[in-house]
């Protein structure tokens, strides 16, 4: 047995007896614990974190939209209430009264608003209908203006479930003269309707007047007509009811295809304005005179400029101008070749002191073409010689400071806004005649269209 002298010790503690991981533990920076993993394994976790991080970056993206989302006002979503099928391929609609027209492929159909159901047809000419209005007349009576692809004008009248062509207005016999309807536009109730047309090289407006009450009456003939008939032909027949009623339908076919309504009259040719040249007039005295016969003031056809003096201004502006013409290039004034017209209710400015007139019917149009400077007014109910003029003159002219880019008129009709190339709109006041405000919108901003909410 080996026995111990003396009692164990316990050695004295020095830092060689320390272990290195834990003297190194809290001395170690956190994030560099990584660094001491190898090289793949490093690369993929920076890599997992770069992942998370994009993705908490996202989702806090996307949950910043949903609040802002939650915060607007929500737009109320409309789905269809009834549908309607057409035969053909539908290329423009128009609704009047109880009743839509749709421009087909091969036609014109109707349909009712009221269970959308069609009503009828028409396919007597298999033309393409491009475009087309309709305005209601009344007792269940509508005219109806259409556009096919070759550019006919085609008036229509649509009565109890059956159309009726009133006229085709650019017809005529020899297809060389013939003119293309670019536009057509119906006055609030069919009193009258407007195309622009355009052949060899030149274009001019044709203003129309409807004989409603004429087709009106026309139309109430021929239905008490289609009913005494009726009735006449279930008192005399003796044979089954199936025959009575195809006798009935034949009969009543058979009338409304004799039907021969009045056509339109066309009141005023409105042409583009001519380019200004030198003047005709050989002093002061005979302008004053032609201005006295009625020519109107704003056109710029009453001058005292020669011609010679136009030529030296065009000389001078050249010469003072010449590098800035020659970077934009030089631009010659052509006679326009497009309008834009509206149909204008009474006021101040449209109406003489002893004319007679009716609230809710035209009294004059506006027009201004393409590039012209010139807002101008005609009146519908001018005297025979002015509607013989070739060169119809207006009756009003409002002058702009810039070429008309669009036009507006009001439901009421009082207000014309009118918008200029250098985009400028000003609001008239069309029963007083002055203007209301205008406003400038941002530089090289062209404003193609214009609509009063």
């Amino acid at each position: 047995v080996n026995i111990l002298k003396d009692p164990p010790e316990i050695p004295p503690p020095s830092e060689k007896d320390w272990p290195k991981e834990d003297e190194d533990f809290f001395l170690l920076d956190p994030d560099r614990k990584r660094d001491v993993l190898p090289q793949p394994v490093r690369m993929i976790s920076k890599l997992v974190m770069q992942v998370f991080e994009s993705a908490m970056e996202i989702i806090e993206r996307r949950e910043m939209l949903r609040e802002a989302q939650k915060r607007k006002v929500q737009p109320k979503k409309c789905f269809p209430t009834a549908e309607f099928q057409v035969t053909e391929r539908a290329n423009c609609l128009a609704v009047s009264g109880k009743h839509i027209f749709v421009g087909l492929s091969v036609g014109l159909a109707a349909f009712n608003t009221c269970d959308f159901k069609d009503v009828c047809a028409w396919d007597a000419a298999k033309t393409e209908i491009c475009a087309i209005h309709a305005s209601d007349l009344g007792n269940e009576c509508h005219v109806l203006l259409a556009v096919d692809e070759m550019g006919l004008a085609w008036l229509f009248c649509f009565h109890k479930e059956s159309f009726l062509l009133v006229k085709i207005l650019n017809e005529v016999e020899d297809i060389s003269q013939r003119s293309t309807c670019v536009e057509v536009v119906l006055s609030l109730g069919g009193d009258y309707a407007g195309i622009l047309l355009q052949g060899n090289m030149k274009a001019w407006l044709e203003i129309y007047q409807l004989p409603k009450d004429s087709w009106l009456t026309e139309m109430e003939k021929n239905a008490r007509a289609a009913e005494e008939l009726a009735c006449s032909e279930r008192e005399s027949s003796c044979s089954s009811e199936v025959g009575t009623f195809l006798l009935q339908e034949r009969r009543v076919s058979a009338t409304q295809a004799d039907i021969k309504l009045d056509p339109p009259v066309l009141l005023l040719t409105v042409r583009p304005p001519k380019p200004i040249t030198g003047t005709s007039f050989n002093g002061p005295l005979e302008a004053l005179k032609a201005v006295d016969d009625g020519s109107t003031l704003g056109l710029g056809y009453d001058h005292l400029i020669k011609d010679s003096q136009w030529e030296l201004q065009e000389a001078i502006f050249r010469s003072t101008y010449q590098e800035y013409l020659e970077a934009e290039g030089v631009t010659t004034e052509e006679i326009p070749r497009h309008a834009t017209f509206h149909f204008l209710l009474p006021s101040r400015i449209l109406m003489e002191p002893e004319m007679k007139v009716q609230p809710d019917i035209p009294v004059g149009i506006g027009v201004h073409w393409d590039g012209n400077h010139n807002f101008c007014l005609y009146l519908l109910n001018s005297s025979p010689k002015e509607k013989a003029d070739s060169d119809l003159k207006p009756d009003v002219v409002w002058p702009c400071a810039a070429p008309i880019a669009c036009s507006a008129v009001s439901s009421c009709s009082r207000y014309l806004a009118l918008a200029g190339e250098d985009a400028t709109i000003t609001i008239w006041d069309k029963h007083l005649g002055y203007p209301l405000s205008v406003t400038a919108i941002l530089e090289e901003r062209f404003i193609r269209s214009i609509h009063f909410l």
